[in-house]
This record gives structure tokens, sequence and C-alpha cells, in this order.
């Protein structure tokens, strides 16, 4: 007993010794922390100052941009602009928007032909399900914040008929608009692609249908001839006084129908799918496809270098689109009571996903501290707060990834467009927080089944929300329908929803940029293989293999020169 006494103080004691090792431990680092700031501020020169403004020029003028934007609409607002004074003082603002949307096109096709051409088969399936992975899992996990918040905070607690509707929404049954985004993977006009999508549209035709009735009132089908006897015994006479004791009916009645529609917008599902498929097919090729090759990466190349000339004026653009979205709200005093708890509740939820769990999934697999890569990631956050739209943010991403934090480009020349497309942790997260919201407002008790239901459609839903503004309204339609909720009352979140939709905006552009950090981390061996099978036309020998045989050379003959 009293060895087994001594070995349990014994290990008591090395937990509380280990204990207070690692708070030593972690006390010496901030001390040494601390020391070297102390010294790096003692010893700052002027031209340091001016390398640390020059370096962080870009992230310093979108901060500033956004400041200066948020306090020049308040300073408006008492004046009460007209809507064509809003209109012409957001003009730089939408020239911004027009930019960034002009480079998305040829910027999507030529990163993702590139990409997938760079990389064999292997790999690009390894990739591929790390993606798939990577987007399944944390858009469930913002779905169950979304469901969790608003469980908690309970935002919709009282009635609806103080709240403020806004707007007329479009009801779409669920099955076309499922049927819609299957569609548009397949687009039949890959130039039609470039600027429409198919959407589905109604239309009213008139059924004619006509009823028979009996002498006792019975209706049979127009199909159904009336019942004439047919036994020998029955005379002609009774035939037809039977025919003529039948009535016939003939009503008419609308019906809706489906019909081929579009909707303006580029199609990015059916030309991601396209362009996966076509980079594919070139990287299959070899040497054979080596033209095109050379033609997409000079292509991205081109529109990245437009994206360094465009990036300056962003600032500008982000100023007055945000200036412009404040003045355009008619009343502030909607913010508040049931609309201002549901957007706290929405920013809540946002900020964990955001602030949570995305850096602990980049921890926990690079093991890396997450803050200096979000850091890096500012401009790319901030331009989608300014434009609303994931994919006018793309260029804005390609350029922090690759340029700033160093992200291999065959990483995000595949994830960065298919993540601008499907992957929206955001989305999902206000789809599920908002149909719940709606259930609150109209006291209407979900059981687990329908939550299930909500988080399932709201997953679903987030893969068709084009990377366009406002999107996530339309997709809403699909989750209340799937529940039974009413959809006329997406209306009551109208009003706030312009500024709630930068803040997902945010989230989904955050996704995709620690998705593609994780992506690259993993798929590390993959590209460390395929840089060594890398050969020279010529030769056909591996060009890692051969460099090594070369420095081993020069080494050989440097060390005979050196005996002699």
């Amino acid at each position: 007993m009293s060895s087994h006494g001594n070995s349990l103080f014994l290990r008591e004691s090395g937990q509380r010794l280990g204990r207070v090792g690692w708070l030593q431990r972690l006390q010496e680092s901030l001390q040494q922390r601390a020391l070297r700031t102390r010294l790096r501020l003692q010893t700052m020169t002027r031209e340091h100052v001016l390398r640390f403004l020059g370096r962080n020029a870009f992230i310093l003028l979108t901060v500033s941009a956004v400041v200066i934007g948020v306090s020049l609409a308040f300073a408006l607002r008492p004046y009460q602009l007209t809507y064509r004074q809003i209109k012409y003082f957001s003009f730089p603002g939408e020239l911004l928007m027009r930019m960034l949307q002009m480079l998305v096109l040829p910027l999507i096709v030529s990163s993702l032909v590139t990409g997938m051409a760079s990389l064999d088969n292997k790999a690009t399936g390894r990739m591929g399900m790390r993606a798939a992975v990577y987007y399944m899992v944390t858009t469930i996990i913002a779905v169950f914040i979304g469901i969790l918040m608003v469980t908690i905070i309970h935002p919709g607690k009282g009635s609806k008929e103080g709240l403020h509707r806004e707007g007329r929404i479009e009801t779409i049954p669920t099955a076309d608009a499922f049927m819609d985004l299957i569609r548009n993977m397949f687009p039949p006009n890959l130039v039609e692609a470039c600027f429409k999508q198919f959407k589905t549209q109604y239309s009213t035709r008139v059924v004619t249908r006509t009823i028979v009735r009996t002498e006792n009132g019975s209706e049979l089908g127009a199909s159904m001839p009336p019942p004439f006897s047919v036994d020998n015994g029955t005379s002609l006479l009774e035939n037809v006084t039977r025919a003529l004791g039948t009535l016939q009916e003939v009503l008419s009645f609308e019906e809706t129908v489906p019909v081929p529609g579009s909707a303006n917008g580029i199609n990015a599902l059916g030309l991601v799918v396209f362009s996966v498929a076509f980079g594919l097919v070139i990287g299959g090729m070899k040497h054979k496809g080596r033209v095109l090759r050379d033609f997409f990466d000079s292509l991205n190349e081109a529109i990245m270098r437009l994206v360094g000339i465009i990036i300056w004026y962003a600032p500008v653009g982000i100023l007055f689109l945000i200036a412009g979205k404040i003045l355009e709200m008619e009343d502030m005093a909607v913010l508040g009571g049931q609309l201002g708890m549901y957007t706290l509740t929405v920013i809540v939820g946002l900020l964990l996903h955001a602030g949570g769990v995305l850096p602990l999934i980049y921890f926990l697999i690079t093991h890396r501290n997450p803050f200096p890569f979000i850091g890096g990631m500012l401009q790319a956050l901030i331009t989608a707060m300014g434009t609303s739209s994931s994919s006018a943010t793309l260029p804005i991403t390609f350029r922090c990834l690759e340029e700033g934090l160093g992200v291999d480009r065959r990483i995000t020349r595949f994830v960065l467009p298919v993540g601008a497309t499907v992957n929206m942790d955001g989305t999902a997260l206000y789809e599920a927080l908002a149909a719940i919201f709606i259930a609150q407002v109209n006291n209407y008790e979900l059981n687990l089944g329908q939550i299930t239901t909500i988080s399932i459609t709201a997953t679903a839903a987030s893969v068709g929300a084009a990377g366009i503004p406002q999107a996530g309204l339309v997709t809403m339609v699909i989750v209340l329908t799937s529940v039974g909720l009413p959809t006329e009352d997406i209306t009551l979140i109208i009003a706030v929803d312009w500024f709630l939709d930068r803040l997902r905006t945010m989230t989904n552009v955050l996704g995709d940029s620690i998705g593609a950090a994780v992506i690259e981390h993993l798929s590390q061996r993959e590209l460390e293989l395929q840089e060594a099978e890398l050969t020279l036309p010529s030769l056909g020998k591996p060009y890692k293999s051969l460099m090594a045989q070369e420095k081993g050379a020069s080494r050989g003959r440097g060390g005979n020169e050196s005996a002699m």
C-alpha cells in the first residue's frame, strides 16, 4: 500500500511540476518576445518605418478606406440624399465591381486549366478528395454553429407584426432549384455560359377536361365511355335510353408548368466543371498539350498583372461602395428589436466560425499560428466586405495567397476557383440560422427531424449559391420550402441582409483561403514527387536527379583540383 501511495504522490507531483514547467516556459517566451519588441522599437529608424509602410501599403490604404467610407456616410446621412444622388456618389465603387468582374471569367478558366494540367490524375484525385472533405466538414460545422446560436439566443422571440418588410421574394419549388443546379453544371453553350445561367421559368396553360355524369350523379373520366350494356338480353332501345341519360361537362382550369429560361450572370459552376475536365485532358496529353498549357499559363500570368494594376484603385472603390450602401439605408431604426437581435446572432455565429473554427482547423493540421496567415489575407477580406462577392474578390485572393503568403500556385489555381463557387460556409450558417429565426417569429416549433432537414438543405443549397451579392436570399427559399415555412417572410430580414451579406462573404473567402493552405500542407508529398518527376524534354531524365548528378560531379572535380 505504501509503495502504491508513494507512486500516486510522485505522479501527482510530477504532473504539478509539468504544469508549472509549462507555465514557466510560456512566461519566458512572452518575456523574450516583449524584450525583442522593445529592442526593435529602440533601434527603429526612419528607414524601418518607410520599409514597413511600403510593405503594408495595400492593407493600410484598404483599412483606411473602410474607416473613411463609414465616417463619410454617417456625415452625409443628415442631408437625406436622393436615390439618384446616392447612385452618382457610388459610381467609383461601381467601377471597381465592374473591373473585378471583368477579370473573374478569364481568371477562373485559366487558373483551373493550368492547375489541372500541371498535376497528374492521381495527385488531382487526392487533392480533389481532400478539398471535398474540407468543404463538407467546414460547411456542416458552420450549419451546426448557426443552429446552435439561434437556439441559444432565440432572437425571434415575440411576434412578426412589428417587423419591417422589404422587397419581394419569388417562390421556387425545391426540385426545380436542384435540377437547375445540375443543369448549370453542363452548359450547352460555353459562350452563353459566360454571361447567362439556366433558370426555370413558369408559365400557365389552360387544360380542358371532359367530365361524364351519369343519371345517379356519379362522375366518369373522359377516357371512359358511358356504361353501355353488352348483355345479349338488352335491347337497342334500352341502350339508347341509357346513353341519353348521361351528361357531358367540359371543365377548364389553369396549370403552372416549368419552361426553360435564363438569368443574367456568369454560369461559374458550368465553367468550373468544363475547365477542370479540359485541364485534366490537357495534362493527360503530355507533350502534345504543351502549347495549350503554355497559352493558359500565359493568360493567367497576364490576368494577375492586370490585378496588380487594379489593386491600387481598390481602396477608392471600397470607400464609395461602403459609404453608398450606408446612405441607401432608409431607416437605421430597423436594426433595433428582434431584427437587431437577429443581426447580433448572425455576427456572433460568423465570428465563432471565422475566428475560432477555421483558425483551429488550420492550427491542428499545419501546426502553425493561424493569425499571421489571416493578417496576410486582410486585403482580400476587406475587399470581400466592400464588394459583397466572393467571385469578384477572387483576383485579390489569388494575389494575397500566391505573392503575400507563398502558397503553391498549383494548389491555389485548383482550390480557389472551385471554393469560390461551391464552398460557402458563411452562407450555409446564415441560411440555417435565418430559417429557424423565421420559424421563431411565426411561433412555429421545429422538431428534431425538421431541424435536421434544415441543416441538410442549407448545406446543399449553399453549394448552389452563386458567388454574387445576396445570392443567399434566393437559395433561402429552398430551405424554407423544405420544412413548410412561409417564403414571403424572407422580406422580414432583407432590411439587414446587405450588411450581413458582406460579413458572410468575408467568412466564405477566409474559408477558401485556409482551405488552400490546409490542402497544400496535406498534399506536400504529391507536390514534391511531381517536382522530382519534371523531365527535360531532350534527355528524358528526371530534372532533380540530373541536377544532383551535376552537383556531385562538380564536387568531385573540385576535390581533385584541391588534391592536385
